[in-house]
């Protein structure tokens, strides 16, 4: 069976049919192409249902005026059925003014399409790596990664309904010097649950989470590396004390309802030589060459600083402002040299990635984006998609005041902590309530306030309200029914022109990779549904329910079903629960 097309799809592909014969007539040139061409809910909805921007960015390409071109486009757009007016507004915008059927028609094929309505294929299968948290394994999970973990998460989600094939990746950081640190930390603990009176030195991870980690080493090896010199349980102890600490981000991020298709290694990936295996793939391309770097500003050869042959990377022929080293002096990898192979090997499998990062690293995008480019296109090849998107750090409130918690960490607020607190629900939706660059607060009070100035209690509320409806007039012997949608007036139809959006922003969204424009478009729905509900306070012929007119009643309960159809398959990509009651 063929799946209706959407409104926004169908008229698009109106829009795109009516060009095509503007071609063919010779009005536009032949091999033009229409990628520019948009249709979108005018501004101000006294203008029309629809507008494109066609007349306006063809007109060029074509020679003429913006305003004559539109009024060929218009002319052909008005001949056609289920279009009652189509208008040229300022110096060439197109608005179109539907026929009531054309909601109807889209109404019911909300309810025909269900979960799927919105999904898109526009992704054609394409591979996607999102890759997102990769904090160091040192310890539970903190609210500092909480926004990028949602972010990142919601972002797959979107990508696979637009139709991408999406891996969601995790990179193990267990190369460094903080994994030593960590197991360093570990062995502390070790001794304490040997029996021995210990003080955490300063530079040690000080978390009573690594309390059970040394308690079982005890267990395991008895006072066997209680004297023992360093170099004979380091690797042992770093090798465990990652392991425990994998488990326990694993059980944090699955609190928020997260969890990643694969967990890549870098002290794995370095062990396997493919940075050796880069590093060779990028000498052969001339892509890194042996080099000294300028002295750091302000410093001579004979201050701090000493000039060093090392390996660089040509970053600035991608646009970076320097060379980058991709090892030390003392030849082991700098963390560039190893995310530049890490890059290259997620590159082999995917079309497109697509990395979330804190804004901390704001400067290194430059430098791995130069590398991604280098690395995919050197042997002619285009270069493969990459984004990085930044997330801001969340400061913690209550009351509008900085709240501080129990910490089992030692020095920060556990994620977990959070969730147990407020739920994952509210933690989701709220990290996606603005955009992922722009600084927020997370108020303890505010986000669990019943009100419109709680945008994931107004758009769950939205929900509750139509499953009530629904259930209420099941108890009265009333079902949704599409038998009358004709008798749905003005107000309704507007309702069902906001939820028709729900496909076109979800395309945007993806194509964005920006998923928090799904949160603002439902903020939206929910509160058109809140707005016609309230119309029903004063005016009782307007309320969902209208005993005396059973009929009238199932349309109304019909637009209803559709409506939380919307909402619950919006809030469904973003990870969030449609409640059924509150």
């Amino acid at each position: 069976m063929t799946q209706p097309k959407t409104l926004y799809a169908a008229h698009a592909a109106l829009i795109e049919s009516v060009l095509t014969e503007l071609v063919a007539e010779g009005v536009l040139p032949a091999g033009t192409s229409f990628a520019n061409v948009t249709l979108e809910p005018p501004r101000d909805a006294s203008h029309g249902d629809l507008a494109t921007n066609a007349a306006m960015v063809l007109a060029k390409g074509a020679g003429m005026n913006p305003r004559a071109l539109a009024e060929a486009i218009t002319a052909k757009l008005a001949a056609q059925p289920g279009i009652v007016s189509a208008d040229i507004a300022g110096p060439g915008f197109i608005n179109l003014r539907l026929a009531p059927e054309a909601w109807i028609d889209e109404l019911r094929a909300i309810a025909s399409l269900g979960d799927d309505y919105g999904r898109s294929a526009m992704g054609g299968g394409r591979v996607v790596n999102v890759e997102y948290v990769s904090a160091n394994p040192t310890g539970p999970m903190h609210m500092g990664h909480c926004r990028g973990a949602v972010v990142g998460d919601a972002l797959s989600s979107l990508l696979e309904f637009a139709g991408h094939n999406v891996t969601r990746e995790y990179y193990v950081n267990d190369a460094g010097a903080q994994v030593d640190v960590l197991a360093r930390s570990v062995h502390m603990r070790y001794l304490e649950a040997l029996g021995q009176s210990i003080t955490i030195p300063e530079g040690l991870y000080p978390g009573e989470y690594l309390v059970p980690v040394g308690e079982a080493l005890a267990a395991e090896f008895g006072d066997r590396y209680a004297a023992a010199p360093e170099g004979d349980w380091l690797i042992l102890f770093r090798t465990r004390a990652v392991a425990a600490m994998m488990d326990m981000i694993r059980e944090d991020l699955a609190t928020l309802g997260i969890v990643h298709d694969l967990f890549s290694s870098e002290a794995e990936l370095q062990a396997s030589g493919k940075v050796d295996a880069a590093e060779q793939w990028l000498r052969t391309h001339d892509l890194v060459y042996d080099g000294v770097l300028e002295a750091p500003k302000g410093k001579a050869p004979s201050e701090d600083w000493e000039p060093v042959q090392l390996p660089l990377f040509r970053s600035t022929k991608f646009g970076d402002d320097q060379d980058r080293p991709i090892k030390k002096s003392n030849g082991a990898w700098t963390y560039f040299g190893a995310d530049l192979a890490y890059h290259f090997q997620k590159a082999q499998t995917a079309d497109a990635l697509v990395d979330i990062w804190g804004a901390d690293h704001a400067g290194t995008v430059k430098r791995i984006k130069a590398a991604v480019a280098a690395l995919t296109s050197a042997d002619g090849a285009a270069p493969k998609p990459f984004e990085v998107k930044l997330v801001q750090m969340v400061q913690l409130l209550k009351g509008g005041q900085p709240f501080k918690m129990s910490k089992r960490s030692g020095n920060f607020v556990t994620l977990a902590d959070v969730v147990d607190m407020v739920g994952k629900d509210v933690v989701r939706f709220t990290m996606l309530t603005r955009k992922p660059d722009a600084q927020m607060d997370f108020d303890f009070d505010k986000v669990v306030e019943a009100s419109k100035d709680n945008p994931v209690f107004y758009v769950q509320y939205a929900h509750a309200r139509i499953r009530s409806t629904l259930r209420k007039a099941a108890d009265m012997g009333i079902t949704p029914s599409d038998a009358d949608l004709d008798r749905l007036g003005a107000e309704e139809l507007a309702l069902i022109a906001r939820a028709a959006q729900f496909p076109r922003e979800i395309e945007a969204a993806a194509r964005a990779r920006e998923p928090h424009r799904i949160a603002f478009y439902l903020y939206d729905l929910a509160a058109d549904l809140h707005s016609y509900w309230n119309l029903g306070n004063d005016r009782p012929e307007k309320r969902f329910i209208v005993e005396q007119d059973a009929q009238l009643t199932a349309a109304r309960l019909f637009l209803a079903t559709a409506i939380g159809q919307v909402i619950r398959g919006g809030l469904g990509v973003l990870g969030v629960e449609a409640v059924e009651s509150m």
